[in-house]
């Protein structure tokens, strides 16, 4: 007589279960329909890491001459919205259309970016402070 041993039961239920589980878990994804969706990026935004630091650019939200002013952000309207790891960096656009920011205040960049990076090596893994200390 053949006997079933218990190590092969125990073999096929845990495979019938495994594909239980599975099938269950696909009928429930494509029922409700799981995919994340990735939200759109307004055209000119910037978001990468670089050197272990998050830099976003956000373009200004528009209004602005963009002829620049003392600092980025909310405060001077036509300038980019430049963050280092969701902390703002000033930023000011010279009247040549060079870029200068308050880490780098004497070497200019040809834009944001540039600028941006520089300021993650200069702060050399310090965190950027607000304008007008904490």
């Amino acid at each position: 007589m053949n006997k079933i041993t218990r190590r092969q039961a125990l073999g096929a239920t845990a495979g019938a279960l495994t594909a239980l589980g599975l099938a269950g878990a696909t009928a429930h994804a494509a029922v409700t329909g799981s995919r994340t969706a990735v939200p759109a990026t307004p055209a000119g935004t910037v978001d990468e890491v670089y050197q272990g630091r998050r830099i976003r650019i956000v373009p200004a939200a528009g209004g602005g001459d963009d002829h620049g002013g003392h600092h980025g952000g909310h405060q001077s309207p036509g300038l980019p919205t430049v963050l280092i790891d969701g902390r703002e960096l000033h930023v000011m656009r010279n009247a040549d259309g060079s870029w200068i920011s308050v880490v780098n205040h004497y070497e200019t960049f040809s834009g944001p970016l540039p600028l941006a990076r520089a300021a993650v090596r200069d702060l050399q893994g310090a965190v950027l402070l607000p304008m007008g200390g904490m």
